[in-house]
Protein backbone atom coordinates (compact mmCIF):
# COMPACT_ATOMS: atom_id res chain seq x y z
CA UNK A 1 0.00 0.00 0.00
CA UNK A 2 1.51 3.36 -0.55
CA UNK A 3 2.03 5.93 1.77
CA UNK A 4 -1.50 7.60 1.49
CA UNK A 5 -4.43 7.12 3.42
CA UNK A 6 -7.30 6.01 1.10
CA UNK A 7 -6.12 5.08 -2.28
CA UNK A 8 -4.19 2.00 -3.67
CA UNK A 9 -2.85 3.29 -6.41
CA UNK A 10 0.82 4.04 -7.33
CA UNK A 11 2.30 5.45 -10.47
CA UNK A 12 2.72 3.08 -13.83
CA UNK A 13 -0.89 1.74 -12.14
CA UNK A 14 -3.55 1.16 -14.87
CA UNK A 15 -7.06 2.57 -14.20
CA UNK A 16 -10.23 2.92 -15.42
CA UNK A 17 -11.79 6.35 -15.66
CA UNK A 18 -15.49 5.67 -16.98
CA UNK A 19 -15.62 8.37 -18.85
CA UNK A 20 -12.41 8.11 -21.20
CA UNK A 21 -11.57 4.30 -20.09
CA UNK A 22 -8.10 2.77 -19.40
CA UNK A 23 -5.26 5.62 -18.48
CA UNK A 24 -2.06 5.04 -16.44
CA UNK A 25 -1.36 7.00 -13.30
CA UNK A 26 2.01 8.93 -14.51
CA UNK A 27 2.36 10.15 -10.63
CA UNK A 28 0.87 11.26 -8.02
CA UNK A 29 1.13 15.67 -6.97
CA UNK A 30 -0.01 17.62 -4.48
CA UNK A 31 -1.05 21.35 -5.83
CA UNK A 32 -2.80 24.53 -4.38
CA UNK A 33 -6.03 25.00 -5.58
CA UNK A 34 -8.08 28.09 -4.38
CA UNK A 35 -6.04 28.19 -1.54
CA UNK A 36 -6.30 24.42 -0.13
CA UNK A 37 -3.49 21.63 -0.48
CA UNK A 38 -5.03 18.91 -2.76
CA UNK A 39 -3.28 15.33 -3.73
CA UNK A 40 -3.97 14.66 -7.50
CA UNK A 41 -3.66 11.76 -9.52
CA UNK A 42 -2.55 12.07 -12.90
CA UNK A 43 -3.55 10.27 -15.60
CA UNK A 44 -2.26 9.81 -18.98
CA UNK A 45 -4.86 8.17 -21.53
CA UNK A 46 -1.64 8.36 -24.24
CA UNK A 47 -4.27 7.49 -27.27
CA UNK A 48 -6.67 10.24 -26.40
CA UNK A 49 -3.33 12.57 -25.75
CA UNK A 50 -4.74 13.72 -22.69
CA UNK A 51 -3.75 14.09 -19.11
CA UNK A 52 -6.15 14.19 -16.99
CA UNK A 53 -5.85 15.60 -12.68
CA UNK A 54 -8.38 13.99 -10.20
CA UNK A 55 -8.13 14.39 -6.93
CA UNK A 56 -7.17 11.15 -5.10
CA UNK A 57 -10.26 11.92 -2.48
CA UNK A 58 -12.76 12.00 -5.21
CA UNK A 59 -10.98 9.00 -7.31
CA UNK A 60 -13.49 6.56 -5.91
CA UNK A 61 -16.31 8.93 -5.94
CA UNK A 62 -15.90 9.73 -9.80
CA UNK A 63 -16.12 5.85 -10.56
CA UNK A 64 -12.62 5.59 -10.97
CA UNK A 65 -11.14 2.08 -10.67
CA UNK A 66 -8.29 -0.26 -11.23
CA UNK A 67 -8.24 -2.74 -14.32
CA UNK A 68 -11.44 -5.91 -14.20
CA UNK A 69 -10.07 -9.32 -13.13
CA UNK A 70 -9.40 -11.89 -15.51
CA UNK A 71 -12.94 -13.40 -14.41
CA UNK A 72 -14.88 -10.13 -15.42
CA UNK A 73 -12.69 -10.36 -18.78
CA UNK A 74 -14.52 -13.81 -19.05
CA UNK A 75 -17.13 -12.80 -18.39
CA UNK A 76 -17.44 -9.95 -20.88
CA UNK A 77 -16.09 -12.27 -23.69
CA UNK A 78 -19.08 -14.34 -22.31
CA UNK A 79 -21.37 -11.79 -23.03
CA UNK A 80 -20.53 -11.04 -26.43
CA UNK A 81 -21.08 -14.30 -27.34
CA UNK A 82 -24.42 -14.22 -25.91
CA UNK A 83 -27.55 -13.20 -28.49
CA UNK A 84 -28.01 -9.14 -29.59
CA UNK A 85 -31.07 -7.78 -27.10
CA UNK A 86 -32.67 -4.86 -29.25
CA UNK A 87 -35.20 -3.15 -27.48
CA UNK A 88 -38.30 -2.21 -29.43
CA UNK A 89 -37.55 1.25 -28.00
CA UNK A 90 -36.76 4.49 -30.35
CA UNK A 91 -33.01 5.07 -31.19
CA UNK A 92 -32.87 8.36 -29.56
CA UNK A 93 -33.90 6.41 -26.05
CA UNK A 94 -31.69 3.18 -27.11
CA UNK A 95 -28.52 5.91 -28.16
CA UNK A 96 -28.68 7.24 -24.98
CA UNK A 97 -29.05 4.39 -22.72
CA UNK A 98 -25.87 2.79 -25.12
CA UNK A 99 -24.25 6.15 -24.25
CA UNK A 100 -24.43 5.61 -20.54
CA UNK A 101 -23.26 1.96 -20.42
CA UNK A 102 -20.31 3.44 -22.04
CA UNK A 103 -19.56 5.85 -19.87
CA UNK A 104 -20.57 3.46 -16.85
CA UNK A 105 -16.80 2.09 -17.00
CA UNK A 106 -18.32 -1.13 -16.58
CA UNK A 107 -16.60 -3.64 -18.72
CA UNK A 108 -19.99 -6.02 -18.69
CA UNK A 109 -22.12 -2.85 -20.08
CA UNK A 110 -20.10 -1.85 -22.32
CA UNK A 111 -19.49 -5.65 -23.45
CA UNK A 112 -23.37 -5.57 -24.02
CA UNK A 113 -23.25 -2.60 -26.34
CA UNK A 114 -20.49 -4.07 -28.55
CA UNK A 115 -22.90 -7.25 -28.66
CA UNK A 116 -26.04 -5.32 -29.22
CA UNK A 117 -24.51 -2.82 -32.36
CA UNK A 118 -22.26 -5.26 -33.68
CA UNK A 119 -23.21 -6.43 -37.01
CA UNK A 120 -22.20 -8.92 -39.11
CA UNK A 121 -20.87 -8.54 -43.32
CA UNK A 122 -24.39 -9.93 -44.52
CA UNK A 123 -26.84 -7.58 -41.73
CA UNK A 124 -27.97 -4.39 -42.88
CA UNK A 125 -25.76 -1.24 -42.82
CA UNK A 126 -25.47 1.08 -39.78
CA UNK A 127 -26.17 4.04 -39.76
CA UNK A 128 -23.66 6.97 -38.53
CA UNK A 129 -24.48 7.22 -34.94
CA UNK A 130 -24.75 3.19 -34.37
CA UNK A 131 -21.46 2.79 -35.99
CA UNK A 132 -20.04 5.92 -33.79
CA UNK A 133 -21.73 4.24 -30.28
CA UNK A 134 -20.01 1.10 -31.51
CA UNK A 135 -16.74 2.18 -32.43
CA UNK A 136 -16.20 4.11 -28.85
CA UNK A 137 -17.92 0.47 -26.80
CA UNK A 138 -15.31 -1.62 -28.75
CA UNK A 139 -12.18 0.22 -28.20
CA UNK A 140 -12.83 0.87 -24.63
CA UNK A 141 -13.14 -3.05 -24.88
CA UNK A 142 -10.44 -3.58 -26.05
CA UNK A 143 -7.86 -1.49 -23.95
CA UNK A 144 -9.34 -2.82 -21.41
CA UNK A 145 -8.81 -6.55 -22.61
CA UNK A 146 -5.37 -5.36 -23.83
CA UNK A 147 -4.53 -4.20 -20.51
CA UNK A 148 -5.29 -6.61 -18.63
CA UNK A 149 -3.62 -9.33 -20.97
CA UNK A 150 -0.82 -7.37 -20.55
CA UNK A 151 -0.71 -7.54 -25.14
CA UNK A 152 -1.25 -5.41 -27.29
CA UNK A 153 -4.48 -4.11 -28.38
CA UNK A 154 -4.14 -5.88 -32.27
CA UNK A 155 -4.28 -8.99 -30.22
CA UNK A 156 -7.29 -8.07 -27.95
CA UNK A 157 -9.05 -6.82 -30.96
CA UNK A 158 -8.44 -10.04 -33.08
CA UNK A 159 -9.81 -11.90 -29.55
CA UNK A 160 -13.04 -9.77 -29.47
CA UNK A 161 -13.56 -9.91 -33.55
CA UNK A 162 -13.30 -13.92 -33.60
CA UNK A 163 -16.05 -13.96 -30.47
CA UNK A 164 -18.18 -11.57 -32.70
CA UNK A 165 -17.60 -14.16 -35.60
CA UNK A 166 -18.53 -16.92 -33.98
CA UNK A 167 -21.65 -15.83 -32.70
CA UNK A 168 -22.76 -15.11 -36.08
CA UNK A 169 -21.68 -18.35 -37.87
Amino acid sequence: MSKSKKFDYSPNDFVVYPAHGVGKIVSIEKQEVAGFELELFVISFEKDKMTLRVPTNKATEVGMRGLSSPDVVAHAMKTLKGKAKVKKAMWSRRAQEYEQKINSGDLIAIAEVVRDLHRADDQREQSYSERQLYEAALERLTREIAAVAGNDETAAAKEIDSVLTSRAA
